[in-house]
Parts: structure tokens; C-alpha cells; sequence
């Protein structure tokens, strides 16, 4: 099992061997860091903290952060994460060459942010006519009844803050990897904007 903290550079195409057009997300992974190696015997568990982007002024670094870097001996990074591995040391470094072509990964990230969206948008209601009168257009309709349980339940489904969550796409191929550029590419849609921050896991 294999993780990297990548950044989402944008989406693109590539033509394989045999003709076919695949769209692809182009990703620069790593090259990171390992900051802390966590074992069952002293954590309760296995995984590698990494680190990814390198801080450029110690003053953006916050005390608890600045400790770990410094007992682990490296340089300081922006963006800190935790994948379930083995079989590295503090300061080993994962770059895009420790991924292969044909690869099936996990993707996750922080989908884009839609702002506040109405219930066709964000739960794909129909809504109501257009015409003849109504007043029923891009409305929810009932939430509820009046007599029993006068009351709206938990969970209805309404109009509200849409996007900005977390989400994982499993499955995904690796179709191209750069290794002198750090550049993955990864065929199909993987979640967030442009230069956001995502973890990709190989298993």
C-alpha cells in the first residue's frame, strides 16, 4: 500500500496505444516527506505521517507543528497526512516514481464549494410546472404534515449550503505517470477545483 498528498493541477486528454481519446486529472504528487513513522506498539495502530510543500518561513509554522519537524529532523511542510503503511523510515521520501502505470488508486479530496442551491440543484428535485398559474415552481413542497407530528423530521431534505465536503473516488486508473515532472495522470474526474489538495492511496 502506497499514499501521496498531490495537488490538483487540472483535466486534459490523452490518446493510449491503441487510439482511444481518455480524459485524465493532472496531478503533482509529492514529492513528500515521511515526518513520523506510527507503530501498534507505541501508537496502537500503522500508518506514516507525511509531509507535503515545504513552509518557506518558520514564522507560518504553529509551536506543536514546529516540534514534530524539528524531532523528526526534516525541513517544515504546509499540508500534514496520515496513510496506513509500512516498511519506511523518518525523512524517506515518496515521489510519483513509486506509482505505475495501470495502478488502480483511491482518490479523496474536498469537492468544490456551491454556495447555498435550492432542492432541484442540490437534490435533483423535479420542482413544479412552469406555467398555467403555478406558484409551485422551484419550491420543495411538503415537509411535512400539520396534525401529525406537527412538526419538520430530521433529515427532510432542503434547500442549503451545497459542496465543501469531503469525498472519495475508489477505482480510479492510473494512466500516465511523469516522474521527472511529479505528475500523475489519473484517468476521469477526481473531487475539488483547480490547486486543490488531494490524498491518493495505491493498494
Amino acid at each position: 500500500m502506497t499514499g501521496i498528498i498531490g495537488k490538483k493541477l487540472g483535466m486534459t486528454q490523452v490518446f493510449t496505444e491503441d487510439g482511444k481519446m481518455v480524459p485524465v486529472t493532472v496531478v503533482e504528487a509529492g514529492p513528500c516527506c515521511v515526518i513520523q513513522v506510527k507503530t501498534p506498539g507505541k501508537d496502537g495502530y500503522e500508518a506514516v505521517k507525511v509531509g507535503f510543500i515545504e513552509v518557506r518561513k518558520e514564522k507560518n509554522i504553529s509551536k506543536p507543528d514546529a516540534g514534530v519537524f524539528k524531532k523528526a529532523g526534516t525541513k517544515a511542510f504546509k499540508i500534514l497526512k496520515e496513510f496506513p503503511m509500512s516498511g519506511l523510515n523518518v525523512g524517506d521520501m515518496i515521489k510519483a516514481e513509486n506509482f505505475n502505470k495501470g495502478d488502480i488508486v483511491t482518490v479523496s479530496g474536498v469537492s468544490k464549494g456551491k454556495g447555498f442551491q435550492g432542492v432541484m440543484k442540490r437534490h435533483n428535485f423535479k420542482g413544479g410546472p412552469d406555467s398555467h398559474g403555478s406558484m409551485f415552481n422551484r419550491a420543495p413542497g411538503s415537509i411535512g404534515a400539520s396534525s401529525f407530528p406537527s412538526r419538520v423530521w430530521k433529515g427532510i431534505r432542503m434547500a442549503g449550503h451545497m459542496g465543501s465536503e469531503r469525498v472519495t473516488v475508489s477505482n480510479l486508473t492510473v494512466v500516465d505517470v511523469r516522474p521527472e515532472q511529479n505528475i500523475i495522470l489519473i484517468e476521469g474526474a477526481v473531487p475539488g477545483a483547480a490547486n486543490s489538495i488531494l490524498e491518493i492511496l495505491k493498494k
